[in-house]
């Protein structure tokens, strides 16, 4: 029986690759929708299309922001 492993009959491997590639999730982001949220102060802005909301401060305490 062969392993997914390239072992086996001689030309009968499959030696492809398992892996999804890009880290877990396969690269997939939580996309554009939702909020980032101040875990000090609970201030809530609109999560923006390709901006992390680790990347950004709190308007009111200046503490990162998470996604909500």
């Amino acid at each position: 029986m062969p392993r997914r492993d390239g072992t086996g009959p001689a030309g009968k491997g499959s030696g492809g690759g398992l892996g999804s590639g890009r880290g877990m999730g396969g690269g997939v982001g939580m996309g554009a929708g939702g909020n980032c949220v101040c875990p000090k102060c609970g201030n809530k802005s609109s999560h923006g299309r390709g901006v992390p909301c680790n990347t950004l401060k709190c308007s009111k305490c200046g503490t990162t922001m998470v996604r909500e």
